[in-house]
């Protein structure tokens, strides 16, 4: 079976134009999906974060609201409960993805601040894209394909909208966005209706838009597991 490296923001916040500090991490359906599409699949995650820092979940993301409905949230609150990975994070820093079948970034504010100008990350996307590793990237996670700079140019991909940020109420307080910083990048960026799935792939690289699109961006990245 394959071993996966999951790629996670190593912040708790996100600095805005204002200099703000906004309270957030990875967001928790981004991972908690994922990880129990791929383990009930009899794969093995495994966690990395810059510095080895434990990842710290946005608490936003563990509402009902964020999630449909209590049920769901429950679920999601357990499953990361249960992923022993969160607790014992590997350094970004020391990973060597030789030793990963493939990899999957998932998203929440936290990339826009860490993952988006780090080199080593930059390093580990860059060469999962050249040697046609599978590299998922979820929502905010394409903040970090900025430090991949012209590896990702001519790609076709998507990640959280411009118009999902202003519905978020964020767009106007941040520094950046990211739907224009990949396109200043050269890529195709493909936006499809706000919060509704949307998986686009490109050669070896995945990518979804939001976190409706995380069960689906996993269910196709099982297909070539």
């Amino acid at each position: 079976m394959a071993k996966i490296l999951f790629v996670l923001t190593g912040s708790d916040h996100w600095t805005l134009a204002d200099g703000t500090l906004h309270p957030t991490g990875f967001w928790a359906e981004e991972f908690a999906v994922p990880h129990r599409t791929f383990t009930e699949a009899g794969h093995t995650v495994v966690v990395t974060t810059p510095g080895g820092v434990v990842p710290t979940v946005d608490r936003g993301s563990l509402s009902a609201d964020a999630n449909g409905g209590q049920a769901q949230a429950d679920a999601i609150a357990a499953e990361l409960a249960n992923a022993a990975a969160l607790r014992e994070p590997l350094k970004l820093e020391d990973v060597d993805p030789a030793g990963f079948d493939a990899v999957f970034y998932p998203g929440g504010h936290g990339p826009m601040e860490d993952l988006a100008v780090n080199a080593d990350s930059g390093r580990l996307l860059t060469r999962a894209l050249r040697e046609g590793k599978p590299l998922a990237v979820l929502c905010h996670a394409p903040a970090a394909l900025l430090a991949a700079g012209d590896a990702v140019a001519g790609y076709r991909l998507t990640a959280f909208t411009n118009e999902e940020e202003k519905l978020a109420g964020l767009a106007d307080k941040a520094k950046w966005l990211l739907q224009d910083r990949l396109e200043a990048l050269g890529v195709d960026f493909v936006a499809g209706a706000p919060f509704a799935p949307n998986v686009v792939v490109d050669r070896n690289l995945y990518t979804g838009q939001n976190p409706a699109s995380s069960g689906p961006l996993a269910t196709r990245m099982l297909e070539v597991l």
